[in-house]
C-alpha cells in the first residue's frame, strides 16, 4: 500500500517536472531574465509578506513569500513594475530587463494619509487573480481598531467577524471553521504548533498583537505544505524586529498591560524583538480580606532574533512562553500554558530557488496542585519538528513548492504525585504515548492562460503510534460493547494486554492528500473559483465540552482510534466594483469528515487510562453558503459577512443490532450555527478621532434539554431527549469604540492614543449555558440561564516611541 502511494507521488513529481520542462522549452527561443529580491518596510527593515509584484504589460505577477522574497522571470524587455501591499504606498518603477537583476524594494507606510486602511484597495487589484480560495488575511492595525471586551485586542476574536467562523459564545476558547471542531484547526505561530490559543479559559487569546506581523486563515483550498488538521489553518508570523533603530511600544489597560522593545543587533543586518504582556486584576483582590488568598492572572513573552548572514543566507530564532495561573485559598493552584522555540535558516540557492530549514519545539502543559487533598496533577503534549521547504520560481507561469517534515510527539495524559509527605497519595502515571508523523509534499502554482490559474498539489503523510506503551486487548477488538437489553453502550472489559518496547510500531497509517484550487477570470473585475482538499488529522482532542478547556487531553490515532479524514469542495464568485472601492464574494462548500469521535453517555474523560472504552467513531458533515461585502476605500471602511450553514454528526451502530447514538440518525454538532451575521466598520473622522463598531448575531448553540422527569426515592430525576435537539437562545451583541490621538504628529518621537470602548452596548444577557433545577415550591424542573457579560466599558492607552 505504501509503495503504491510512493509511486503516485513519484508520478506527480515526474509530471510536474515534465510540465516545467515543456514550459521552459516552449519559450526557449525567447531570451528570458529574472528579477528577484527582498521587499521590506522603509522604517524598520521588516520583511513584508504577501506583497504584490505586478507586471501590467504581461498581465502577470507574483507575491512575496513568508520572508519577503520574490522572483519573476520574463522575456527580455522594458517593464513597469508595480509594488502594492496592504497599508503601504504603491511603488511604480520601470526596469530594463536585459540581464538577471537582484533588486530590493522598501515600502513606506500609508499611515500619513489615513493612519491605516481596514482593507486596502491595492490588495484587491490581484485578489481575483489568485487561485487561493476561502483564504482571509487581516492586518494587525485593522484588528486593533475593532472594539473588544475589556479593551484587550484579540486576534482570535477578530477572525470571528469573517464568514464561516464562529465559536461557542462569550469567553469561549478556540474557534470553529465551516462546521468543524476547534481541535480541527491547525494554529501556527512562526511555524510552531499552538495547542491552546486562549488565556483565562477563553477571555483572551495568547497572541500579543504588538508582536504579530502577519496572519492568514485558510478555510479551504489549503496548500499541500499544510497538514495534520481536518478543518482549517491559522498561520501567524511574528515581527522580525527593527534593524534601523531602537523603538518601544505598548499599552496600558484596565485588565492588562503590554510592552515591546525592538532594535538592531547590527544595523541593517540583525535585529532583536522582545515583547511581554501581563494581567494584574488579581492585585485588586489582595485589597479584600475575603479574596486576598485568591488570584487569577496570565502573562506571556515573545522573543525573536534575526540576522542576515549575507545576501543568500539569513538566520531566525524565535520563541514564546505563556502561563495562566489560578489560585483559590492557597489550597487549589492551576497553571497551564504554551512554550515554543524555533530556529530557521533561509538559503537562496539561486535567484529562482529559495529554501527554508526549520527546527521547532512546542510544548503545552497543564498542572493542578490540590493542596487540600495532597496531590499534584500534570498533563500535556510536546512535539519536535524538523522541516525543509523549497520554492522554485521556474517561470512567470509556473512555481513549485515542495518539502519534507517529520514530527515526533510525546503525550502525557496525566501524572499524579503527592504534594505532601503524609498525604497518603501514591505516585501514579497514566500510560504515556508516543508518535511520529513524517510527510512529503509538492505543490504547483500554474498560469494556464490569461484567464485560468490553478494551484494543485499532493501531500503524502504517514503516522506511527510507537512504544514504549501497553495496549489493552478486547474481545473482537471492541473496547465499547452494546447492551442490547437496555439499548446503551458500555465499557468493554480487557481480556489482556500487550507491551510494545520503545519505538516499536503499535499502529501505522498513511494517506495521500490531494489539493486543488482553480481560478477563472472573466475580466479584470470578476472571477470564479473552485477548490478541493483532503486533510488527514492523526491527533484527537479528548473533550466533550462545546469549546476546548485547558484540561482537555490530546491523544494519537492508534489501535482503536482512527485518523479523521476530511474532504471538502467549494465554489465561489468574486467581483470588484468601482475600481476596487467595493468588492463582494460568495462561496458555497460541502465537507465530510470520517472517523469523527463521539462519546458514550456518561463518559468519564478525566484521568481515564483506557479512554478507548468510551469512544465511538462517527461521521461529520457540514455545508453552507458564505457571503462577504467589503467597502475598501474612503473614510468609512469595513465589511458585512453572513453565513448560512449546517453541521451534523452521525454515529450509527456498528452492527444491525446496535442503535447507535441518537438512534443512528444525524444530529446537530455543538458548533452548529445556522445563521451567522457579522458587521464591522471603521470611520476616520479626522487625524484625532477614529470610530469603530462590531455587530454579531449567531443562532443559539445546540444543547440537550430534559423533556420529562420521574421520581425515585423522593428525588425528581430529569429525562433527557435526543442529543443536541434543543438550542440556547440566539447570541448577539453590539460593540463600539473611539480612538483619540491627542497630538497626531507622525514625526514626533512619542506617539500616543486613547482607546475608549463599550462591549455589548445594549446589555444583552447572552446565555453561556442553561441548567435545570427543581423548583422548591412547585417541585417541577425549571431552567436557569447563566450569562457572563453584560455591558462592559473599557479604556486603554497605547504608545510608541
Amino acid at each position: 500500500m505504501i509503495s503504491k502511494k510512493i509511486i503516485c507521488l513519484f508520478i506527480l513529481f515526474s509530471s510536474l517536472y515534465s510540465v516545467a520542462q515543456d514550459a521552459v522549452s516552449s519559450e526557449s527561443t525567447k531570451q528570458k531574465f529574472t528579477i528577484s529580491g527582498i521587499i521590506s518596510d522603509t522604517n524598520s527593515n521588516e520583511t513584508l509578506i504577501g506583497v504584490n509584484v505586478l507586471i501590467p504589460e504581461s498581465k502577470t505577477g507574483v507575491i512575496t513569500n513568508e520572508y519577503g522574497f520574490y522572483s519573476i522571470t520574463l522575456p527580455k524587455g522594458v517593464y513597469k513594475i508595480e509594488i502594492t501591499s496592504l497599508g503601504f504606498q504603491t511603488i511604480e518603477e520601470t526596469v530594463d530587463l536585459n540581464k538577471n537583476i537582484k533588486k530590493n524594494f522598501k515600502l513606506s507606510g500609508s499611515e500619513n494619509v489615513l493612519q491605516e486602511v481596514i482593507i486596502n484597495s491595492n490588495d484587491s487589484k490581484t485578489e481575483n487573480r489568485k487561485p487561493e480560495m476561502s483564504v482571509n488575511k487581516l492586518s494587525v492595525s485593522t484588528i486593533k481598531k475593532m472594539p473588544v471586551v475589556l479593551g484587550e485586542v484579540d486576534i482570535i476574536k477578530s477572525i470571528l467577524l469573517l464568514p464561516g467562523v464562529t465559536n461557542a459564545g462569550e469567553a469561549a476558547s478556540g474557534f470553529n471553521v465551516r462546521g468543524g471542531g476547534a481541535d480541527q484547526n491547525l494554529i501556527l505561530m512562526d511555524e510552531a504548533s499552538i495547542f491552546n490559543s486562549s488565556h483565562v479559559f477563553g477571555f483572551f487569546s495568547i497572541f500579543n498583537p504588538d508582536a504579530i506581523k502577519d496572519l492568514k486563515l485558510y478555510k479551504g483550498g489549503i496548500p499541500a505544505r499544510y497538514g495534520g488538521r481536518a478543518s482549517s489553518v491559522l498561520d501567524i508570523y511574528q515581527k522580525d524586529g527593527n534593524s534601523n533603530g531602537f523603538h518601544m511600544n505598548g499599552g496600558i489597560g484596565l485588565i492588562t498591560s503590554r510592552l515591546l522593545a525592538e532594535g538592531p543587533i547590527v544595523k541593517d543586518k540583525g535585529s532583536f524583538l522582545i515583547a511581554g504582556r501581563a494581567s494584574y486584576a488579581h492585585l485588586f483582590l489582595k485589597l479584600s480580606k475575603d479574596q486576598k488568598d485568591n488570584a487569577a492572572y496570565f502573562y506571556d513573552l515573545n522573543a525573536k532574533l534575526s540576522y542576515k548572514l549575507d545576501q543568500n543566507n539569513s538566520l531566525y530564532m524565535s520563541g514564546y512562553f505563556g502561563r495562566d495561573v489560578f489560585v483559590l485559598n492557597k489550597s487549589f493552584t492551576n497553571i497551564y500554558g504554551n512554550t515554543t522555540f524555533n530556529t530557521r535558516w533561509n538559503h537562496l540557492f539561486s535567484d529562482k530557488l529559495f529554501s527554508n530549514l526549520s527546527l521547532i519545539y512546542s510544548d503545552y502543559y497543564y498542572g493542578l496542585d490540590l493542596d487540600f487533598v495532597g496531590f499534584e496533577w500534570g498533563s500535556g503534549i510536546k512535539n519536535y519538528n524538523i522541516k525543509y521547504d523549497f520554492k522554485s520560481y521556474l517561470s512567470d507561469k509556473l512555481k513549485l513548492n515542495y518539502g519534507v517534515n517529520g514530527i515526533y510527539y510525546e503525550f502525557n495524559p496525566g501524572t499524579i504525585k503527592p504534594s505532601q509527605p503524609d498525604s497518603g497519595i501514591n505516585y501514579d502515571q497514566l500510560e504515556r504515548k508516543y508518535a511520529f508523523e513524517p510527510a512529503i509534499y509538492i505543490n504547483a502554482e500554474q498560469k494556464i492562460s490569461d484567464r485560468i490559474d490553478i494551484n494543485y498539489g499532493l501531500r503524502y503523510s504517514l503516522f506511527y503510534n510507537v512504544g514504549a506503551s501497553t495496549v489493552n486487548l478486547y474481545a473482537n477488538d471492541n473496547p465499547v460493547v452494546f447492551n442490547s437489553q437496555f439499548q446503551i453502550y458500555e465499557k468493554g472489559v480487557p481480556i489482556g494486554t500487550k507491551y510494545y518496547s520503545k519505538n516499536e510500531v503499535i499502529k501505522s497509517f498513511d494517506y495521500l492528500e490531494p489539493r486543488l484550487s482553480v481560478n477563472y477570470q472573466l475580466n479584470e473585475n470578476q472571477s470564479f473559483q473552485a477548490s478541493y482538499n483532503r486533510m488527514v488529522q492523526y491527533l484527537q482532542l479528548i473533550s466533550n465540552t462545546s469549546s476546548p478547556t485547558p484540561l482537555d487531553v490530546w491523544t494519537p490515532s492508534g489501535t482503536y482510534i482512527k485518523p479523521q479524514i476530511a474532504d471538502q469542495v467549494a465554489v465561489g464568485y468574486f467581483r470588484k466594483f468601482k475600481e476596487g472601492a467595493y468588492s463582494a464574494e460568495v462561496s458555497t462548500y460541502y465537507k465530510e469528515v470520517q472517523n469523527r469521535l463521539d462519546y458514550i453517555d456518561g463518559a468519564n474523560l478525566i484521568a481515564n487510562d483506557a479512554i478507548e472504552q468510551v469512544l465511538l467513531n462517527g461521521h461529520l458533515r457540514s455545508y453552507g453558503l458564505e457571503f462577504m461585502f467589503k467597502k475598501n476605500e474612503g473614510n468609512l471602511t469595513g465589511w458585512i459577512a453572513y453565513t448560512l450553514s449546517k453541521s451534523e454528526q452521525q454515529t450509527p451502530g456498528r452492527t444491525p443490532q446496535e442503535t447507535g447514538i441518537n438512534d443512528g440518525q444525524w444530529y446537530n454538532t455543538v458548533y452548529d450555527k445556522v445563521n451567522n451575521l457579522a458587521v464591522t466598520g471603521s470611520y476616520y473622522l479626522n487625524p484625532k478621532w477614529t470610530f469603530g463598531a462590531n455587530f454579531i448575531y449567531q443562532t443559539g448553540q445546540p444543547t440537550t434539554y430534559p423533556n420529562g422527569q420521574y421520581e425515585y426515592l423522593g428525588i425528581k430525576i430529569p429525562i433527557y431527549g435526543l442529543r443536541n435537539e434543543n438550542r440556547l437562545p440566539s447570541f448577539n451583541h453590539l460593540d463600539i469604540s473611539a480612538t483619540l490621538t491627542p497630538k497626531p504628529n507622525y514625526n514626533k518621537n512619542w506617539r500616543g492614543e486613547w482607546v475608549f470602548s463599550i462591549y455589548n452596548v445594549y446589555n444583552r444577557k447572552n446565555a453561556a449555558s442553561v441548567s435545570f433545577r427543581e423548583n422548591q415550591d412547585t417541585g417541577a424542573n425549571e431552567a436557569v440561564k447563566t450569562s457572563i457579560f453584560g455591558i462592559v466599558p473599557a479604556v486603554s492607552y497605547n504608545f510608541k516611541f
